[in-house]
């Protein structure tokens, strides 16, 4: 059992458990993020509701100029194998539009992908503020420049990559510097329904501007 695991059971805050990983050296910082299973992702989304909302900044850094990549290691908590659950989230400042971000999910699972989206602060919007201070919002895909590298965009609709992204978004809360929880919803004719499906984020502090496989 990991530290984290440990104090995520014993119940820590999220200032403690912020504390701790802020303090890991960044490889064990992000082998212990992306070990977390389903159940233990689960409650550490109960704890960070406790935290400061997150904001934009968390995902990019302020500082980073358009169109560079920041990579977002993670894992998920679909029913599958471990490999399958590893992926990343790669974000980006668009060149217009200080209000979001764009990005898509790199995935172990090579057969369902891009899964483009547009990020933005939840503000204004109560049962979303809720629910998380960012949402990865896959109705919408990015309508500009992408960086290079990046794979071509297209919409959620298209090929196998619709199972799982189609009408979903991502409702995201932060819990150390690096580290945020996110957890799944899908829009259908009953309203926007939260999910049993979690992921963890751990960013990655080198420059990802190079890092395109």
């Amino acid at each position: 059992m990991t530290e984290l695991v440990r104090l995520i059971r014993e119940g820590a805050s999220v200032d403690a458990l912020g504390d701790y990983l802020d303090a890991l050296p960044s490889t064990r910082r992000e082998e212990e993020v992306t070990t977390l299973r389903r159940g233990e992702q689960a409650e550490l989304f109960d704890i960070a509701a406790d935290a400061a909302p997150i904001r934009l900044g968390h995902f990019v850094p302020e500082a980073a100029p358009p169109l560079r990549p920041v990579h977002h290691a993670g894992r998920n908590t679909i029913a599958t194998l471990a490999h399958f659950q590893r992926f990343q989230k790669r974000f980006a400042r668009p060149t217009e539009g200080a209000d979001r971000l764009i990005g898509y999910n790199a995935s172990n699972a090579w057969f369902i992908k891009p899964g483009y989206f547009v990020a933005y602060e939840t503000d204004g919007r109560d049962e979303w503020e809720r629910r998380g201070g960012v949402v990865v919002d896959y109705h919408q895909i990015p309508g500009g420049d992408v960086p290079r590298g990046w794979p071509d965009v297209v919409p959620n609709s298209q090929g196998l990559q619709r199972l799982v992204y189609l009408n979903t978004r991502d409702f995201m809360r932060r819990v150390s510097t690096h580290v945020s929880i996110g957890r799944a919803s899908r829009e259908d004719a009953k309203g926007d329904l939260l999910l049993d499906y979690w992921f963890t984020l751990c960013r990655r502090e080198r420059d990802s501007s190079t890092e395109n496989e």
